[in-house]
């Protein structure tokens, strides 16, 4: 039996571990420009900090920041004027270019530019940047809630280390900050399920569904996620599905609605905007070039950028019993949401999954969790250490070889695989 000293003890050590597992995620997220030279504030830090190779500004990056001046030069009332603008000008071209009802990210980037007076690229990557890292700390907290300190230790060291996660927070571009609000859903979802009908859970839950659907329109998939995961509740028992939570998770996203139409100046205008995107979509030489591909395509990419992991949630899968309801309830979040973004025409990309990271990391700890149930018992707190540590090590590995020493900017497969020395450029030829 443990006295309580040393159980105050041990649980001091743990909180020191996530503490530092937090810190060191937070530091590797932080924007590439504090560490630049001559003016960078952490200039004396840059070795310890792996810079991007990619500085181009992307074509998506550059929308974002046309429509954050535009806010910043019209103000919020003369939004609808920005999506009208928005219509005229997808109307005379080939291709889709993304629409300005991403509203959130936008915003918060305008915010920022009020706030600090930071020119509008830099806001948009300083709010990538936060969210991500914002994304780490609910994952670390989520997964203490789920098993406490050591769940919190290893799923957050997973994420901190997720290449994936740190490609998102040093672009302008909105899937990090997605991801965050996606997880907050999730996380709330599964309060609510535990604690039914405790207004504290319910109101945060539908604002963060609201939220999703002011920043993306991969809202959609999230949605389907969690209308299967209710229904699941049935079978699997997470908790309790109360008329307040349906009601919740209705109200939520119809807000979210409701003020988009208003943001584009009506319902009708609103349906025009995400028409022309999708249908101008289908005639983009990029989307049909690098988002097109088998149902598997997202394994495949899944395998390059993460591979251990991934292989680690694939063997916790087909370990699952009746009994896991944690680990079902992560599972039915990306296989619902997998079985639609995976039938999208030319619409497959890495950057989509970014919500997956968490969901991914808690299904690879529980299986990490399994194996080192082989070990003896005075050697597994080793056994699981070194597996989480190695397992980082190797995410951090594969993050510096793809998006610090190639510049990698697009998750697709052939981008991914000249980062990983799998597909040769004609350069490398040379």
């Amino acid at each position: 039996m443990i006295s309580p000293g040393a159980y105050r003890a041990k649980r001091v050590y743990l909180i020191a571990l996530t503490a530092g597992v937090l810190t060191a995620g937070i530091f590797l997220r932080l924007p590439p420009a504090l560490f630049q030279k001559p003016d960078g504030p952490l200039r004396d830090l840059v070795a310890l900090h792996p810079l991007p190779g990619s500085d181009q500004l992307g074509f998506d990056e550059a929308l974002y920041r046309d429509y954050t001046d535009k806010l910043i030069r019209v103000g919020l009332i003369s939004y609808p004027e920005i999506v009208e603008r928005y219509r005229e000008k997808q109307q005379t071209i080939t291709g889709s270019i993304l629409p300005p009802v991403r509203f959130l990210y936008i915003f918060s980037a305008y915010l920022w530019h009020q706030l600090f007076g930071s020119d509008t690229l830099t806001c948009l990557k300083n709010v990538s940047a936060v969210f991500t890292m914002f994304t780490l700390v609910l994952a670390t907290v989520f997964a203490a809630r789920i098993g406490g300190l050591v769940h919190a230790i290893g799923v957050g060291a997973l994420m901190a280390f997720a290449p994936t996660q740190l490609h998102m927070s040093q672009h302008a571009l909105v899937d990090g900050f997605f991801t965050f609000w996606a997880m907050l859903v999730l996380w709330l979802l599964w309060e609510n399920l535990r604690a039914p009908q405790d207004w504290r859970w319910l109101a945060p839950y539908a604002v963060a569904l609201t939220a999703t659907v002011l920043t993306k329109e991969n809202a959609f998939f999230v949605g389907v996620a969690i209308v299967a995961i209710l229904i699941a509740n049935h079978w699997l028992k997470f908790g309790v599905v109360t008329p307040e939570l349906l009601l919740a998770t209705v109200i939520g996203p119809l807000l979210g609605v409701v003020l988009l139409g208003m943001l584009a100046g009506g319902a009708g205008p609103l349906i025009a905007t995400y028409h022309l995107s999708v249908s101008k979509n289908y005639e983009l030489r990029y989307a049909i070039l690098t988002g097109d591909g088998p149902w598997h395509r997202y394994l495949i990419d899944l395998m390059l950028a993460s591979p251990i992991v991934l292989l680690l949630a694939i063997g916790s899968v087909f370990s699952l019993r009746r009994a896991k309801r944690t680990e079902w309830f992560f599972f039915i979040f990306i296989a619902a949401s997998y079985l639609v973004m995976c039938n999208i025409k030319y619409g497959m990309n890495l950057r989509y999954a970014n919500m997956w990271d968490l969901p991914l990391r808690v299904l690879a700890f529980s299986q990490i969790l399994v194996l080192i149930g082989f070990v003896a018992q005075r050697w597994r707190s080793i056994a699981l250490f070194a597996a989480v540590g190695l397992t980082c090590a190797f995410e951090m590995r594969n993050y510096i070889v793809m998006a610090v020493e190639y510049p990698l900017y697009e998750l697709v497969s052939p981008e991914l695989m000249r980062g990983l020395k799998i597909l040769k450029s004609p350069s490398d030829l040379k």
